[in-house]
């Protein structure tokens, strides 16, 4: 299990791939120099930027690495129901073009070789793509979104298309009438993958694809991230294009990458990121450089911590593991002070509802309103209530989310970034999921408040299931979480666990 270090000089060159397509490499890890970690790892395990050496020296060819996947995929997925659709044919064809362009010498992208899985919110022109709902079944996407354009130009290969919840409106992952993924740090109880970007964990967790893309509204990077043991960045929004990705609340949705590491999503986030002109969000933002800093560590920095009150929703496990985090940064040097948000998280998830149900509905009233279409009644309840939305009521919010956004800058002035928990719990089972209940409590307000976060695994429960922490940076900061996030993954370890059973 190989922690996501840089390579040092004498590291070995991952050569000689075996049957089983295992590196072996030797890394040493920041911040303790002197520790080293022998480890034999499958390739599909290795973090992105691994699997970037490995095509850059030969170690492994890019239909070497996708034919893995796809093998797998036929192998796990018909248990994890990770992936809607597969791209086969084109993604052997990609990987053989990418060989062939390596061999010719030809500029190759920072990508160039690597799969991706995509949710299925996310279009591919001439793909399926039903946005997780079995209404929507034989809709074929008319473009492709700009950050899979954005994928392909730097040589990403499409793996195939990753679950949603429907809609993309849920926390808990779970699907109604297309299924709902199969958490792979338990393949004895069916327990939730998080959500609405499922699959898209799932399938990262599993080993089935290098990275994924989801998309957040209220947590549906993180918490996808948070139950399947990844790291997954949010970042602010308009840093990343959300044309040709089907729109839940326009004025909430981000993409973002999801991934082994910090250092991947950071190389993801890069190529995703920027001006399109067919999204004016984007335009005429801070620039900035994700990778900047992000071995620098942390001492100096002003890390917030949640005050007790304002943590007592989470279960033991959690807190025990957020409180080892807070340790660890400490030993890091980052002065930690207790403040918590100016208001309750309940107050800015209520907003949150307000804005995501009024603008889901206006996306999807055409769906939402035929009773006799097959469509959850999850989504259905948490969508009406947008039917009966004033215009007033919904000024009112966007006003007061203005009003929020100025008072939060205030009051975490002088502090690098707030740390909490990214979920209350670790993944339960599917049947003792309440839907009237979300899993979203410390992540809502980081999209109301116009914030970037970073979700990283940082221990586990009794039961071996992942506990992640959430970085909330201020606006347009994604280079600071990043570089938290990396001093904290380094220190702590826990990017490196595999889910048994699957390796």
């Amino acid at each position: 299990m190989v922690p996501s270090g840089t390579f040092p000089a004498d590291a070995p060159a991952c050569s000689q791939l075996p049957p089983n397509c295992a590196i072996v490499l030797r890394l040493i890890v920041s911040p303790s120099p002197t520790r080293t970690y022998p480890v034999t790892q499958p390739i599909v395990f290795q973090p992105l930027h691994c699997q970037l050496t490995a095509l850059a020296q030969g170690d492994c060819s890019a239909r070497d690495l996708i034919g893995a996947y796809l093998d797998r995929i036929d192998r796990f997925d018909p248990h994890l129901n990770a992936f809607v659709t597969v791209f086969k044919e084109q993604a052997l064809h990609a990987a053989e073009n990418s060989d062939r362009q390596r061999s010719a010498g030809k500029p190759l992208g920072a990508l160039h070789g690597i799969p991706f899985g995509l949710k299925d919110i996310i279009e591919v022109q001439g793909q399926p793509a039903a946005w997780g709902c079995r209404a929507l079944d034989g809709r074929v996407s008319p473009v492709s979104a700009t950050v899979v354009d954005r994928l392909t130009s730097e040589g990403a290969i499409i793996l195939g298309k990753t679950q949603s919840v429907e809609f993309a409106l849920g926390g808990w992952g779970t699907n109604q009438h297309c299924g709902t993924p199969w958490n792979p740090w338990d393949l004895k109880t069916h327990r939730v993958p998080g959500g609405s970007s499922s699959g898209s964990g799932v399938a990262v967790a599993a080993g089935l694809t290098s990275a994924a893309l989801g998309t957040d509204t209220g947590g549906s990077v993180r918490l996808p991230s948070a139950f399947c043991g990844l790291t997954g960045l949010k970042p602010t929004f308009g840093r990343v294009s959300n044309h040709g990705v089907m729109p839940l609340s326009h004025s909430l949705d981000t993409v973002g990458p999801m991934a082994r590491c910090v250092q991947d999503v950071a190389l993801i986030y890069q190529v995703l990121r920027g001006p399109d002109s067919k999204d004016r969000a984007t335009l005429y933002l801070p620039a900035d450089e994700p990778m900047a800093g992000i071995r620098d560590g942390i001492k100096g920095m002003r890390l917030a911590a949640l005050p007790d009150q304002q943590r007592k929703e989470s279960t033991e496990p959690v807190n025990l593991a957020y409180e080892r985090a807070l340790e660890c940064a400490g030993r890091l040097g980052a002065e930690i002070v207790i403040r918590g948000l100016p208001h309750s998280f309940e107050t800015y998830r209520n907003l949150s509802s307000v804005i995501a149900s009024a603008e889901g509905y206006a996306h999807t009233q055409e769906l939402i309103d035929q009773q006799d279409l097959p469509i959850g009644d999850a989504t259905r309840a948490r969508m009406l209530p947008g039917k009966t939305c004033s215009a007033k009521d919904y000024l009112d919010a966007m006003n007061q989310i203005e009003r929020w956004r100025t008072e939060y800058e205030e009051h975490m002035r002088g502090i690098d970034a707030l740390l909490t928990p990214t979920a209350m719990v670790p993944a339960i089972p599917v049947e003792e999921v309440d839907e009237k209940i979300l899993p979203a409590y410390y992540t809502r307000a980081t999209n109301v408040l116009g914030l970037c976060a970073l979700a990283l695994p940082i221990g586990q429960s009794g039961e071996g299931l992942p506990v992640s922490l959430c970085l909330h940076g201020h606006s347009f900061t994604e280079s600071t979480i990043l570089r938290i996030g990396s001093a904290l993954e380094h220190a702590l370890g826990e990017n490196n666990r595999i889910p048994a059973g699957l390796e």
